[in-house]
């Protein structure tokens, strides 16, 4: 199982778009035309909170994931890493 590190920055890569939907969202990458399924509003609310978070770790917090799952939280947004969708944020 893939992980990240939760106490870095992260952030959708540009190219992203988020259309919520009832189940979760839909994310599309406009540069690689990659679609991927978020099935999980709390994900959903995840993704959507890292721009603003200092960390991957502070966003999930915001979001209200409980510590025992935040395991299956970093595997998903590693799975999202891997596919381009999020990417880490560096410094401007």
């Amino acid at each position: 199982m893939s992980t990240l590190d939760l106490d870095r920055a992260w952030d959708l890569h540009p190219q992203v778009s988020v259309r919520p939907e009832p189940f979760g969202a839909l994310l599309y990458h406009f540069g690689t035309r990659k679609l991927s399924f978020l099935k999980d509003r709390m994900l959903l609310e995840v993704v959507s909170s890292l721009r603003d978070a200092p960390s991957a770790r502070e966003a999930c917090a915001a979001a209200g994931v409980p510590d025992a799952d935040l395991p299956r939280y970093n595997a998903a947004l590693a799975a999202l890493v891997q596919s381009s969708m999020v990417v880490e944020r560096t410094a401007p």
